[in-house]
């Protein structure tokens, strides 16, 4: 089983969680670093329907949590 598909199922998660060892999903966003080897940490919100609906540039990590509750709730996305 996939790590990222192992990680998502420890946490409940009921979304895919992006993993891009080869930089294209970064590279194809503007968000890899000059240096190549990593990217920005961001967050992407993507529709069901696969419409980037938001881009979140500026993760803190200490509150990230909230802030992207907040921003499902913003979406219209309903709470569980």
């Amino acid at each position: 089983m996939d790590q990222n598909t192992k990680f998502a199922k420890s946490l409940d998660a009921d979304y895919p969680i992006l993993s891009d060892p080869e930089k294209s999903a970064a590279t194809a966003m503007g968000v890899l670093h000059p240096n190549g080897k990593f990217s920005a940490r961001h967050t992407v919100y993507i529709s069901k329907d696969g419409i980037i609906s938001h881009i979140q540039t500026n993760v803190n990590v200490t509150k990230h949590a909230e802030e992207i509750a907040a921003k499902l709730k913003e979406l219209g996305v309903p709470a569980k």
